[in-house]
């Protein structure tokens, strides 16, 4: 198989470890912190996870290790979807635990947490772990979406880890995967099954983040990679000067990409999620602003311009919010019901008489496009699909008629062409940052440590993120610390906390001091390609939202 310049180049790139991690394993110890609890709903998750809630703190420091010296057999997943830097938390775990012992083992279940049911997996070797260093994608073993959330389940991973001597399982994924990593090690627990589990924080959506979790990995890589998109189409709106560029990113349920790309490439709008709720701005209040921004630029003559738009926008638009959740409730509960129904007219007409008159009255105003896109399939945790809702496109349609209203009314002369965008795949599987490389392999080493010294239901975290690699600390935290209840499927469910971006925080704040100058001036920014090597400030450089929070 033929491999591009810069692929070798990333094989041989060496990630840099915290300071602790690069002792002599036998030199690592653990020091204990204080208890934890959940960040709500104590009473319900402790009743949840007995033998698992309340666990301290954990991090590493440089004294003798009391862990037990053992041949370990270690299984790792990599669970949802994809974010950069996967393969080195794996390659990362692997070469802490050959540096243990070379007899230990690592095996890799395919397919996410159906290889573990499915008992499909591969052990690693060194020749096979080298050609995927510092590399993107996870196509090492695959990745997929299935829940570990049944007995029956668990009791398959129970059978299949005993039929390997499986010691410990590390599962690589977002808020959900690293919930189910909780269940499965309380489920371990109770059956005094001699099995750890440990999770490591994945996502590009950065909202697995917490006091000490400062941020998830991927989230580096895939910000750099949408900001130089953004970046060239700045560049081209500038140049050409006739277009409105409506740019959505990925971002599920929390704005952090969109203000990370916003803080990186100074576009005229960014709009975030979490103050339109908090403002309960509706649609309508939300396109005014635009049409406002649009049409002040144009008195002066620039008839263009950049929006950023999350992902997650339509999410947190209060009376949409109340349509979808009502939408999931029904959809949930009426499933059968609705899939015997035939041609959209008949199932339009099936979910209006059934939802509320106020969201039936919101779901009728929009563009028949957008209620399909409402009432596409749901994800595997019972959600409306955000990905496939074109919400760049309906702001475009909906700032035009606005537009034309003001024209007609001799309030507005300028022209508004617009164009849609949407950067998604592209940042999931790129070739990680310095960044991401170094601070996946760490959480990936780190895995190991938590493992040898006997922990379950712990996640791998290593912080200290805006200094250098050597000054990173590095240790654990129980995950059900992370957790509260939230509604599933129609049902409540425990489930990791989601981080949604501090409206009184530093990232925030200065994006909203110097807002009104990018609306009305052009003041766009070209962050350009990821840099692997360079002076430390161009190529090791973090996250303006990393560096603003730990200034």
């Amino acid at each position: 198989m033929e491999t591009s310049p810069l692929q070798i180049a990333r094989y041989k790139y060496q990630p840099k470890l915290p300071k602790i991690l690069q002792n002599d394993i036998s030199q690592v110890c653990v020091s204990y912190g204080r208890e934890t609890e959940s960040v709500s709903d104590q009473d319900k998750i402790r009743a949840l996870f007995p033998n698992t809630y309340g666990m301290k703190e954990i991090s590493f420091i440089n004294a003798p290790s009391t862990a037990t010296k053992r041949k370990l057999t270690v299984a790792v997943i990599l669970s949802g979807g994809q974010a950069p830097g996967g393969h080195n938390v794996i390659t990362g775990l692997y070469d802490a635990l050959k540096k243990a012992g070379r007899d230990n083992i690592l095996l890799g279940f395919k397919g996410g947490p159906s290889g573990l049911l499915e008992d499909s997996y591969v052990e690693f070797t060194d020749d096979f772990i080298d050609a995927y260093r510092n590399t993107g994608g996870f196509d090492i073993i695959g990745s997929g979406r299935t829940k570990l959330e049944t007995v029956e389940q668990f009791q398959v991973v129970a059978e299949v880890a005993k039929r390997h001597s499986i010691d410990a399982i590390v599962i690589i994924g977002g808020d959900d995967s690293n919930t189910n990593a909780a269940v499965l090690a309380e489920y371990f627990a109770a059956q005094k099954l001699p099995v750890q589990v440990i999770g490591c924080p994945k996502t590009i959506d950065g909202d697995l983040k917490n006091d000490v979790i400062e941020t998830s990995f991927g989230f580096d890589t895939a910000c750099k990679t949408y900001s130089e998109l953004i970046g060239n189409i700045e560049r081209d709106a500038n140049s050409a000067k006739k277009y409105w560029h409506f740019i959505k990113v990925m971002g599920r349920s929390a704005s952090h990409i969109a203000l990370e790309c916003a803080l990186e490439c100074q576009p005229n709008i960014c709009l975030v999620g979490e103050e339109v709720e908090a403002k309960k701005q509706g649609l309508s209040e939300i396109v005014g602003h635009i049409a406002d921004v649009v049409a002040q630029r144009a008195a002066d003559g620039n008839n263009f311009g950049v929006a950023i738009i999350p992902e997650g926008l339509i999410e947190f638009i209060p009376e949409v919010k109340g349509l979808i959740g009502e939408l999931n409730e029904l959809l949930a509960k009426e499933a059968g019901a609705y899939a015997a129904l035939e041609g959209f007219t008949t199932q339009a007409g099936f979910i209006t008489s059934r939802l509320s008159a106020a969201s039936a009255a919101v779901f009728n105003s929009l563009p028949v496009d957008i209620q399909k896109q409402l009432l596409m399939d749901r994800d595997p945790h019972g959600n409306v699909q955000v990905s496939r809702i074109e919400t760049e496109k309906l702001l475009i349609s909906m700032t035009a008629t606005e537009l034309a209203k003001r024209k007609a009314a001799g309030t507005y002369s300028g022209k508004f062409n617009a164009l849609g965008h949407f950067f998604g795949y592209e940042g999931r599987c790129a070739f990680p940052s310095n960044f991401d490389a170094d601070y996946c392999y760490s959480l990936g080493y780190n895995a190991f440590l938590l493992i040898a010294n006997g922990l379950t239901g712990y996640m791998s975290v290593v912080n200290g993120l805006s200094k250098g690699p050597a000054a990173w600390n590095a240790g654990g935290i129980p995950i059900t610390k992370m957790m509260n209840v939230e509604r599933r499927h129609g049902e409540d469910k425990p489930v990791i906390r989601k981080a949604l971006v501090e409206l009184d925080g530093k990232p925030f704040t200065y994006f909203a001091s110097k807002r009104a100058q990018w609306e009305r001036e052009t003041c766009y920014t070209f962050p350009g390609a990821i840099q692997y090597y360079g002076p430390e400030e161009v190529c090791d450089i973090t996250t303006r939202t990393l560096a603003l929070e730990q200034a």
